[in-house]
């Protein structure tokens, strides 16, 4: 009966998934999010930190298309020795492309954790800049969304940076 139960249920799940993926695009005024990942802790915390407030506050200065409000989520990618771990990395990648609302993932500053995060964040349509300074990025993604199809931001800078 479980399982039978469980074998009825995956098809709803997928469904809403699949629905909550913003097929509609988004509206004028909507908020939208740029994720960003970076150890928060550790050695590397300075940098990580520098990357997220650079970013939000660029965010504050930047609109997309239509008047679009941009938002920052950092997450931390460093794992108990305080350096970047191949699970949190992969953790953080798949947070972002759960969330219909996002639409870039600035990767993490070291290239080896971008190589993890890139094809995660790329598979769902979401371009992964990395290698930038938090303002330069936001800066790309709001002119990005600005210059493309304002209902379809996450296409928009998909279509400006992603591979």
């Amino acid at each position: 009966m479980k399982r039978l139960l469980a074998i009825l249920l995956v098809p709803v799940a997928l469904a809403v998934l699949v629905g909550g993926c913003g097929e509609e695009g988004a509206a004028a005024g909507a908020t939208v999010r740029v994720y960003v990942s970076a150890p928060l802790r550790g050695p590397e915390a300075a940098a990580g930190q520098r990357l997220c407030d650079e970013a939000r506050e660029q965010a504050t200065h930047g609109r997309g298309g239509e008047g679009q409000e941009l938002r920052v989520v950092c997450l931390d990618a460093s794992g108990k020795g305080g350096a970047w771990t191949l699970a949190q990395v992969g953790a953080n990648a798949r947070r972002a492309t759960e969330d219909s609302a996002t639409v870039a993932y600035l990767g993490e500053p070291e290239p080896g954790a971008r190589e993890q995060s890139r094809p995660i964040v790329e598979a769902a349509g979401i371009a992964e800049l990395g290698g930038l300074s938090g303002r330069v990025a936001v800066t790309k993604v709001a002119k990005a969304m600005e210059e493309g199809d304002a209902s379809q931001p996450r296409d928009a800078v998909f279509d400006a940076y992603g591979r």
